[in-house]
């Protein structure tokens, strides 16, 4: 049992509660498993059209206490008649299911049509229908000012959610946005390790480049406080800290190889990408609280006399090439955060 790294304010809107997770056999169902054996659900459903993986997952918690309340279900988010059904007697869910590649979703933008708002749609119709109290979807920097399809059809699944809030229904859906998650599957930190293992040099796309970036600690820890905050069609961004990616090459291979100057390649812009990335845009930030640690973004009000007239904050938006980067130092230290880094 790992010590509870969360303020006991999250268990009584997670103890007791069947949870649905779609997508859940991915880094993030990984990490919010781990994150929910603090608390005490009712049941947890592992949605995911990947049967393999389900059964790796399985294989892999088959020890762990919270394996007990774990239901592994296949299927497809593009299905709406499957998760209707699924949806039954669900109190929470983790919308987590996309197709998140850049590269494939150029490739085959219907495919990303298809999962990311199709299926988000379903799903948002499935919760409403069986009266589920709360949906969370993840969604991405590349949401703000797309210019690739993943990021086009997670900026729809975002208004799919907050529109769904006009109809006045009692499910409270809203959205977490973040930038690149430190070690999650599909991340860059897998494909250095492989470069490292081979002695290869460490491919970083421009010298320039920048990212926001957080754990997978950090971004469950926003998807909580997102549950326990909304009140629907909201937008909860963390004032995440960003960095160049070339640093960022530097300082994991100054922690793998413990050698300064690991070789480094510029491969290129590849299609789709930005040189730095927008968590809130400059249009957004008249609808958006600054918290401590959050911004929430608020459903817009598109009545003319209801408009917004908020001053209190600035209108330049948020973005990774503004914000005070993270040092090579201060790198290393986020990611020893990483459990195989020691």
């Amino acid at each position: 049992m790992s010590k509870n790294i969360f303020d006991l304010e999250y268990s009584s809107i997670l103890n007791g509660k069947n949870i649905l997770i779609t997508g859940g056999t991915g880094s993030f169902g990984y990490q919010i498993l781990k994150e929910l054996r603090s608390y005490r659900p009712k049941k947890i459903i592992i949605f995911s059209r990947d049967e393999n993986k389900q059964h790796l997952m399985k294989q892999e918690l088959s020890d762990e206490k919270i394996s007990r309340v774990i239901n592994y279900v296949i299927g497809d988010v593009r299905d709406y008649s499957r998760l209707h059904t699924v949806c039954a007697d669900i109190d929470i869910v983790f919308h987590a299911a996309a197709l998140k590649q850049v590269p494939p979703t150029e490739l085959y933008p219907l495919e990303a049509v298809y999962t990311n708002i199709i299926g988000s749609h379903n799903l948002a119709r499935a919760a409403i229908a069986r009266g589920v109290s709360h949906v969370v979807a993840i969604s991405t920097d590349k949401a703000v000012k797309p210019v690739n399809t993943m990021g086009m059809t997670k900026a729809i699944q975002e208004k799919i959610f907050r529109s769904a809030q006009y109809e006045k229904n009692k499910t409270i859906l809203c959205s977490v946005r973040y930038g690149n998650v430190l070690g999650s599957r599909g991340s860059v930190i897998p494909l250095w390790d492989s470069k490292i293992d081979k002695k290869q040099s460490l491919p970083v796309t421009h010298p320039d480049m920048t990212r926001f970036l957080l754990t997978l600690h950090d971004a469950i820890q926003l998807v909580f406080y997102a549950l326990k905050n909304a009140k629907g069609g909201e937008i909860f961004v963390r004032k995440a800290p960003a960095a160049k990616i070339l640093d960022l090459a530097k300082a994991y291979a100054e922690l793998v190889t413990k050698k300064k100057n690991y070789p480094i390649k510029f491969v290129g812009i590849r299609p789709g990408e930005k040189v730095h990335e927008i968590l809130i845009s400059e249009e957004e930030m008249r609808f958006a609280r600054s918290k401590k640690d959050h911004f929430i973004v608020e459903k817009e009000d598109y009545e003319y006399d209801k408009a917004s007239t908020k001053k209190n904050l600035s209108f330049k938006e948020y973005d990774s090439g503004s914000v005070k980067g993270l040092t090579i130092k201060e790198l290393k230290k986020l990611m020893r955060q990483l459990s195989w880094i020691k």
